[in-house]
């Protein structure tokens, strides 16, 4: 190291070009980085949507569902099939291993669907739709327009144009009604001129078409011949003729209404005091940068409301994830700044030298612009975790050991000494142990390095970042900063400022007390140890602290068989209600789900975004938790409807995680829908007791009425009908069939023939129902059908080709750990399950779970690995056996910390005490190794004091400088601050007691020791 220090002193003009180099990169870099609010934390998933309108929920699973999942079961990395089946509607989602690449999953897939045959021709399609990729969305708005000509613009136009933008893989459109010719027949018309609904069928769909009759030569000119044959309006379907009845033609318009109407909604979206509005919301492609595709959509909106749309129609924004992405990055800016000043202060009153505290502190924006330059290179993006967790006084720990190294040297230089020399012998002094002090931190990342699943996606950019920052920050250290320390200026160190001097009078006078009471400062550490172990039971337990987004997303859900007439009434009171909070900016309401079928619900499931102010200018300074709190009582008034309460990109997560809507939830297996709902309902009154448990709801699998019609075979074969033709004239009489399209321009739209209204849209009426028999006789429906009301399935759950029911709950007040455990041991006393039926967790507590197993594996295993780098550094096992019995000490106020805040322990404390073991370790190992040097030079007993205040203040400074630099963050309660809090007051709180460990215990420690192997 010696030589290198001192070829690169030799050429330091050079050095310090390839500074500002690794500078200027890094700024290139910065520009270029992919900038996100929030990781994302799901697997690879491919969902594979199929609909049929005619079909129940029940048919839906045994004619698509199971078919989709007996092809797609087996395929490489696939770890969960999870499916739901509801009217018209069966949508399965396939869960790959976190390791796999998602296109060549995808490719799979598709594959696979190629050898799948549905009945009636059934096509299944991929949904574009993913957790985090709903990056904007808009209402088209246009006074004058009407629902179908808006949503007829949007499906035809604005989605089209907005597709194209590089990175967008679909827009999906929800709410306004789909254009449609109708046909409504008067079936009294039809028995009055003796022809029969097929007829009218065949008529329409035979009188619409275009043909070619090749080409002609007229003289030297060639002319295509084509027959002219599509409708274009209302009023040629009218036109079409059906029969001739007495030598008159019949016509269309004469046994039918002919008019311009909309498909049956299957959903509605109502935005504050509107209950009707045409919104579209803009899907990311999978591992796409959303910022740049933002850009580039705003500017194809721009280019649509100025020069495309129709005269009067606009595109208004009504969620924009760049908002997120600009708050989120301004709270880390501003702790990231916040921590910075404060280091730098802490470094200026302790060295008392301008130039040298500059260059200590220039090490944390070339460490993290080193970082950015690494994160490009290889692909990796930054986000709120990655960068906001980084603790920068860390990464200036390495530059203040051997820049105080180097000073102390200068400081005692002798007379005729060359610069050059002290400044070699001042980093040789420094460069061992901050190597493999390093070293240690980066060991033990390990746990962070080799997370997975859900933990993986969002720790493990912030430990890729952190490794790369750390890298740079030794190179900076040991390379960089003693250049900088040879120039004019830096070689002649001041007397030692006031404050270093308080510390280390005070500090030697404290530590000659401790020397001479070794055995009673180790019982008060053992003590306090003790006592701190025992406190940590009551610290509580979760996964992950909420990301706070500056939203709500607020679920209701309505009994199974409400109409869609009176669950859009009452969203629009939901709404009515919401806009009464001041904190209330706007509210949009989504009832059902899209026509694609990407949101798979019915008209029981209302959702509302809910955008709020600034938190900082709430009336009266409520929290977040108390304005639901006021919220949930405001809706005490609607009796069965659940309501829960989430986030905007919290609630996507969460449903794509667990498959169930909502952020826990309890799945309740086993293949009787009556015995199994009995027993949700069950454990949903045992939940309801738990303290802690809120928003709890059973998803209702029965409870949907049906209108069946069902065949009398023996009675329809005596008037020799088929079943078949039986379910034709009920499916074309009263749901209607689409028997051709008319087409506008590059617009198609279904022309479907049906009864009028009053002859289908009862029981009675449909018992009515006139059907011809083989021999020309007419006989109604209920002459060989039974017509009845009936209940069956409404929604049905799958997973892994077993049914189950979801049993959804929050937890709010209290901890997640402790209220599992106490909610756990409740169904252990009082539920029991018949054979074959279970229970399993979804949500947060089951990652906590995994979690928690995999961290009681790959620990130890660190720490072993910390001991093998200890032991080369010491060359003994006793001093790495000292520093490792340390540590233990050290962190003891990480517990108290989480305490005293409030603060439950969750992968993000963990990742706080993984960078505190790391500090702590530096420390020790400076520590250890400044006193061992000293007990060389000067004896054991003399150089054990010596060497302890010696190494005071680089230990002093470093603990400081780590817990300076995330005080902003563990006080910060912007948006985007949440993920950072555990970690940054368990860094906070664990310097304290770093502190007096290192410098009061480990000398103790040291005494005993010492005295035993003298």
């Amino acid at each position: 190291m010696k030589g290198i220090v001192l070829r690169l002193l030799q050429y330091r003009t050079l050095v310090v070009i390839m500074l500002l180099a690794w500078i200027s990169a890094g700024v290139y870099a910065f520009l270029n980085l992919d900038i996100e609010a929030y990781p994302d934390p799901s697997p690879p998933l491919v969902e594979i949507i199929t609909q049929n309108p005619s079909w129940s929920a029940e048919e839906m699973e045994q004619q698509v569902t199971v078919p989709l999942e007996t092809t797609l079961n087996g395929m490489p990395h696939l770890e969960y099939v999870r499916s739901i089946s509801i009217f018209g509607l069966s949508d399965v989602k396939l869960y790959f291993d976190f390791n796999s690449d998602y296109f060549r999953d995808r490719q799979e897939v598709l594959n696979r669907m190629q050898t799948v045959t549905l009945p009636m021709n059934l096509q299944p399609q991929l949904s574009p739709w993913s957790p985090i990729g709903e990056i904007y969305r808009y209402e088209l708005t246009g006074p004058g327009y009407s629902l179908n000509e808006l949503k007829s613009t949007q499906d035809w136009l604005v989605r089209r144009e907005l597709k194209q933008v590089s990175g967008i893989i679909d827009i999906t459109t929800f709410g306004g009604t789909t254009k449609q010719y109708q046909v409504e027949i008067d079936p009294r018309k039809l028995l009055q001129y003796s022809i029969t609904l097929n007829q009218a069928v065949n008529a329409v769909s035979n009188s619409n078409a275009n043909v070619g009759g090749n080409y002609l030569s007229l003289g030297a000119q060639n002319v295509n011949v084509r027959g002219i044959g599509l409708m274009r309006n209302v009023q040629d379907i009218g036109a079409v003729v059906v029969a001739e009845h007495n030598g008159v033609p019949l016509l269309l318009r004469d046994i039918a209404v002919v008019h311009e109407g909309f498909q049956p909604r299957l959903g509605q979206v109502g935005i504050d005091d509107r209950d009707d509005a045409v919104q579209g919301i803009v899907l990311l492609q999978r591992e796409e940068q959303s910022l740049p595709a933002l850009a580039w959509l705003r500017e194809k909106i721009d280019l649509l409301n100025e020069h495309i749309l129709p005269k009067g129609m606009r595109i208004k924004t009504l969620y924009d994830r760049t908002n997120l992405i600009n708050v989120t990055t301004t709270t880390v800016r501003h702790v990231i700044l916040t921590g910075l000043v404060l280091v730098t202060v802490l470094l200026l009153v302790m060295l008392g030298d301008v130039r040298l505290t500059f260059f200590t502190a220039l090490t944390i924006p070339v460490s993290v612009l080193f970082a950015f330059g690494l994160m490009v290179l290889t692909g990796h993006s930054a986000n709120l975790i990655s960068i906001g967790a980084i603790d920068f006084g860390i990464l200036v720990d390495s530059t203040i050991v051997v820049m105080e190294s180097v000073h102390r040297q200068l400081s005692i230089r002798l007379e005729g000494e060359s610069n050059e020399k002290v400044i070699v012998r001042g980093v040789a002094f420094a460069s061992r142990p901050v190597l493999f002090a390093t070293a240690i931190i980066l060991v033990a990342f390990i746990p962070l390095f080799t997370m997975t699943g859900v933990p993986g996606k969002i720790f493990a950019p912030m430990s890729i970042t952190y490794g790369f920052a750390l890298t740079g920050a030794l190179i900076y250290a040991l390379l960089f900063a003693p250049v900088l320390a040879s120039f004019e200026g830096m070689t002649r160190p001041g007397a030692e400022t006031w404050l270093s001097a308080w510390f280390r009078r005070h500090y030697s006078r404290r530590l000659t007390w401790v020397l001479s009471h070794p055995k009673i400062t180790m019982a008060l550490g053992a003590i306090f140890l003790l006592v701190s172990a025992f406190t940590f039971q009551f610290v509580g337990g979760e996964f992950m602290p909420p990301l706070e987004e500056g939203n709500l997303w607020i679920r209701a859900t309505l009994p199974p068989d409400i109409s869609f007439e009176s669950a859009v009434k009452l969203a629009g009171e939901i709404r009515g209600i919401l806009g009464t909070f001041p904190e209330v900016i706007q509210t949009i309401s989504q009832t059902g789900r899209p026509d694609d079928g990407t949101d798979p619900s019915t008209f029981n499931n209302i959702e509302v975004s809910v955008h709020l102010t600034p938190a900082s200018g709430w009336p009266g300074g409520i929290s977040k938790e108390q304005l639901i709190a006021q919220m949930q009582d405001k809706f005490n008034i609607y009796p069965g409807v659940s309501f829960n309460f989430s986030q905007n990109i919290q609630d996507n997560v969460e449903e794509a995680m667990s498959g169930v809507k909502g952020e826990n939830s309890l799945k309740l297996y086993g293949d009787d829908f009556d015995l199994l709902t009995s027993k949700a309902t069950e454990i949903e009154k045992l939940m309801n007791q738990v303290k802690g448990v809120e928003d709890t709801g059973v998803f209702k699998v029965n409870g949907q009425p049906s209108l069946l019609i069902s065949i009398d075979r023996e009675r329809a074969a005596r008037y020799g009908l088929m079943a078949a033709d039986l379910n034709a004239v009920v499916q074309a009489a009263i749901g209607g069939n689409a028997v051709t399209q008319i087409i506008e321009g590059d617009r198609r739209f279904d022309l479907i023939v049906r009864y009028q209204a009053p002859f289908r849209d009862n029981p009675e009426a449909i018992r009515n129902i006139i059907l011809v028999t083989p021999d020309g006789g007419h006989i109604p429906l209920s002459a060989v059908a039974d017509v009845a009301l009936r209940s069956g399935s409404f929604m049905i759950y799958r997973e892994n080709g077993k049914r189950y029911i979801p049993i959804k709950f929050s937890v709010r007040g209290r901890d997640l750990a402790t209220t599992m455990t106490d909610l756990q041991s409740q169904l252990d006393q009082k539920i029991q399950l018949p054979q074959g039926y279970y229970y399993e967790w979804a949500g947060e507590f089951n990652s906590l779970k995994k979690e928690q197993r995999r961290l009681a594996i790959i620990i130890p295993l660190s720490l072993v690995i910390i001991a093998v780098l200890l032991f080369v550094q010491f060359h003994n096992w006793r001093d790495t056996l000292l520093v490792l019995g340390i540590l233990p000490f050290c962190i003891t106020g990480g517990i108290w910390s989480l305490l005293l805040w409030r603060t439950p322990f969750s992968i993000s404390a963990a990742v706080g005490f993984t960078s505190l073991i790391g500090v702590a370790t530096l420390g020790a190992v400076v520590f250890l190794a400044g006193v061992r040097r000293a007990q060389r030079e000067s004896g054991m007993v003399p150089g054990l004091q010596e060497g302890s205040v010696d190494e005071m203040r680089p230990v002093l400074m470093a603990c400081l400088a780590a817990m300076l630099g995330l005080v902003p963050a563990a006080l910060s309660s912007g948006i985007g601050a949440q993920a950072q809090q555990p970690l940054a007051r368990v860094v906070v709180g664990g310097m304290f007691t770093s502190i007096n460990a290192l410098l009061f215990l480990l000398p103790a420690i040291c005494k005993l020791t010492d005295k035993q192997e003298h």
